[in-house]
């Protein structure tokens, strides 16, 4: 720990200002690193190096002033080469320290996931199952996509002996036996899909979106209050003016779907202000990777590279999406539940803002085949650009992307020929 005294207006040789109401000293991040790692800047330049690169996030716990006395903690995480990510807090001096992350949930603690015969669920239970945990699932199996598709989905839970599924809707069952003992509560029940949410199909996205996690919001506090996490959507964003998008971002929805999503957001908000329910919400951004959902653009493009067929492609192939493999998804929603801020909303994407059309050549490298591409008109509802400033969750969940894209598409292509 560092404590420094803010002057205003003060410059260091590196041209970085101090404001009294804007604090921001990198220069303390360097001083630490180099404690850290036993050198000195007289030694680095004798050898020959340059300063390290920091990354550096600041976590603003109140408004300092001039003549301040500050307390900075450091963590310092290695990129590669001279890059370093490096996360601080700043805190007045005597001020109470800010809370520590909860630890993880012990093996064999009792967890609920819904929506876990979908894509991220099942995969979601397999992790907890495999760390220990007893896992109620709960599915509807709605008729959105095959059914037998959700059934493979489940084959290794349904396995292990500490797996029980119970299938119907969370509007209709009694969830108060379900999440009796419960401490954590995972909720990735939704009805999926952007384009199919106009119209008259809007009541089963209210109906399994908003009532379905209201009904399952007030169990949770009637049970007495297990750890809830929400599966939301990046969907909430809508066309943002500037990227990347932060969390504190004006919330505009292109889709019907997105509308709901929010929705739950703001009852998971309402129900942690009110009632002190321990909820955080986690905007994913677009999930690929093994068990993807038939409807989703990988699973259609790498499904017809393999089969021959052409691709139809909304748009002209220049919006941008973040990308983020499942597993990177599972351990957000994981670490979310121990150290997530309640009340609070992270977001979890793949940390690359990527072109569509480029995407599609990596598709065809991976593939070895070339796409036939049909140019369709873009889809009401659909976003034109995403990319998520994935900073609070770097902070709080100890989150970072570990998939590249090469990487995760090659394992969605060998889910996808093993499906033939």
């Amino acid at each position: 720990m560092s404590t420094i005294r803010v002057r205003y207006a003060e410059t260091d040789q590196m041209g970085i200002a101090h404001h009294a109401e804007y604090f921001a000293w990198f220069e303390v991040a360097r001083t630490d690193l180099l404690r850290h790692s036993g050198t000195t800047y007289r030694q680095m330049e004798a050898d020959g190096l340059r300063l390290p690169v920091i990354e550096a996030t600041a976590r603003y716990l109140k408004p300092v002033l001039y003549d301040d006395v500050l307390e900075v903690r450091t963590e310092v995480t290695t990129i590669g080469g001279a890059r370093v990510g490096f996360t601080y807090e700043v805190r007045r001096q005597g001020t109470e320290a800010p809370a520590a992350r909860h630890p993880p949930a012990e093996p064999g603690v009792r967890v609920v996931v819904t929506g876990a015969a979908g894509f991220i669920g099942s995969h979601l239970t397999e992790s907890l199952l495999a760390d220990g945990h007893e896992v109620t699932g709960v599915d509807a199996f709605t008729d959105y996509y095959a059914r037998s598709a959700k059934e493979r989905n489940l084959e290794a839970c349904r396995a292990h002996r500490a797996f029980r599924l119970v299938e119907g809707r969370l509007q209709d069952l009694d969830l108060r036996p379900l999440l009796e003992g419960a401490g954590q509560v995972f909720h990735l029940a939704a009805q999926a899909g952007v384009r199919a949410s106009w119209g008259r199909e809007f009541s089963h996205y209210t109906d399994h979106n908003v009532l379905a996690s209201q009904r399952l919001l007030e169990a949770v506090r009637a049970a007495g209050g297990a750890r809830v996490v929400y599966a939301s959507s990046s969907s909430v964003y809508g066309d943002a003016p500037s990227l990347p998008l932060r969390e504190d971002a004006r919330c505009e929805p292109v889709s019907p779907y997105g509308v709901s999503k929010l929705a739950a957001e703001h009852l998971a908000v309402l129900y942690h202000r009110n009632f002190g329910l321990h909820v955080v919400s986690l905007r994913y951004f677009t999930v690929y990777g093994p068990r993807q959902r038939p409807d989703m653009a990988f699973h259609r493009f790498l499904k017809a590279a393999r089969d021959g067929e052409p691709i139809h492609l909304f748009g002209d192939g220049t919006q941008t999406r973040d990308f983020t493999f499942v597993s990177d998804i599972v351990a957000a929603t994981r670490a979310a539940a121990d150290s997530g801020r309640p009340g609070g909303v992270y977001n979890v994407g793949g940390g690359e803002r990527l072109v569509l059309s480029d995407v599609l050549r990596q598709i065809e490298d991976v593939t070895g085949r070339r796409l036939e591409v049909i140019r369709d008109e873009i889809q009401k509802g659909d976003m034109r650009d995403t990319f998520a400033d994935t900073t609070a969750a770097r902070r709080d969940l100890g989150f970072r992307s570990a998939v590249s894209l090469r990487e995760g598409l090659d394992r969605e292509w060998a889910w996808i020929r093993g499906q033939a």
